[in-house]
């Protein structure tokens, strides 16, 4: 039985990437195929692929989810995480012990909310004032982008992050973190790989504020995960029935895209439509359905990420992977490079 201290490893602070590689298809891929580790940069993808292979990216949109207001003169920082309605958002406030019932948090302009309800750990449900400019408009004004705590930004501005922070793929509005692998792909990767004869098909998971929320229990099993809604088409669920069937491979790009569609497969024993939440924990001892290859970025130690991964590609490959990639000055956490695993038989 694993335990949280058996995912920890030493990593040298300047290995954590503060800016995406520019191009971003020239930051460096390490591909993991059982006892082998192979360098790359993300332009060879194409190279690895097949040309049946179907690749599942996340189309989710990250929104400038990190407000900035007053309640009675004093200061609150709001990070939103869950849209519950039109209106109303739940939020993790700092400091929260100022966000005390029915009280109105200014953020300028005529921009309020009101707190309708106060959680444990710091969360709030809060609900917006309705106007003229829709809610998503008047965050797009006001917020700004919910970047992880580990990359430091001195002034506004100093980095273009409401674009760094996006993938190609982004479409649907709704995430407050960026499926990080997806950042990698420029227009012509993308058009790179569906020259091989590969398709890209689209599924959702709105990454929340939740997937910076460390793991406090050394006991896995007490940890409780975070949930996050997503939804898959019965179109895309036929295709990856399909895939499955003709023994073609699925590879999903990001971790996010991979807890979605195994998700479903947990629940429902196949592919099929579904839209909700999902609080799927990934452990290593788990049976993945679905997904044949995952292409992911390097994850923080401790991180339940780096618990999946080691549950996709194995514990010692990726004890392995993560050693060579300190030892080659790879760029760590969301802005750095890449990893391409092959599920571990």
């Amino acid at each position: 039985m694993y335990r949280l201290s058996d995912f920890n490893y030493s990593l040298p602070s300047e290995l954590i990437a503060q800016s995406p590689f520019d191009p971003r298809d020239l930051a460096r891929l390490l591909h993991v195929a059982r006892d082998n580790l192979n360098d790359y940069v993300m332009r060879d993808l194409p190279s690895l692929l097949r040309a049946d292979d179907l690749l599942l990216a996340n189309d989710t949109k990250v929104i400038p989810a990190q407000l900035h207001g007053r309640i009675n003169d004093k200061n609150i920082g709001l990070t939103l995480h869950k849209q519950l309605s039109e209106d109303s958002w739940l939020a993790f406030a700092k400091p929260a012990k100022k966000c005390v019932l029915n009280a109105v948090i200014d953020f300028g302009d005529g921009f309020e909310a009101i707190v309708d309800e106060r959680r444990s750990a710091g969360e709030v449900l809060i609900t917006f004032n309705h106007s003229s400019t829709s809610l998503v408009q008047r965050i797009e004004k006001y917020g700004k982008m919910p970047l992880p705590p580990y990359i430091k930004r001195d002034r506004e501005g100093d980095y273009s992050d409401m674009v760094n922070y996006q993938t190609v793929f982004a479409e649907k509005i709704g995430a407050v973190a960026a499926p990080t692998a997806g950042l990698h792909f420029t227009p012509e990767l993308k058009q790179s790989v569906l020259d091989t004869g590969a398709q890209i098909e689209m599924v959702t998971l709105h990454v929340g504020a939740g997937t910076f929320l460390p793991v406090k229990s050394e006991n896995l099993s007490e940890h409780k995960m975070h949930s996050e809604w997503g939804e898959v088409t019965q179109e895309i669920a036929n295709k990856i029935n399909e895939a499955k069937q003709n023994n073609r491979r699925v590879i999903c790009i990001g971790t996010t895209s991979l807890r979605i569609v195994e998700s479903i497969w947990a629940k429902f024993g196949k592919m099929q439509a579904f839209k909700g939440d999902t609080d799927l924990f990934i452990t290593p001892g788990y049976s993945f359905q679905v997904v044949d290859m995952l292409l992911t970025n390097f994850h923080l130690p401790k991180s339940t990420l780096l618990m999946l991964v080691s549950a996709f590609a194995g514990f010692d490959e990726m004890k392995a992977a993560y050693q060579h990639a300190v030892d080659h000055r790879y760029r760590f956490f969301s802005y750095g490079d890449g990893c391409l695993l092959e599920k571990k038989k």
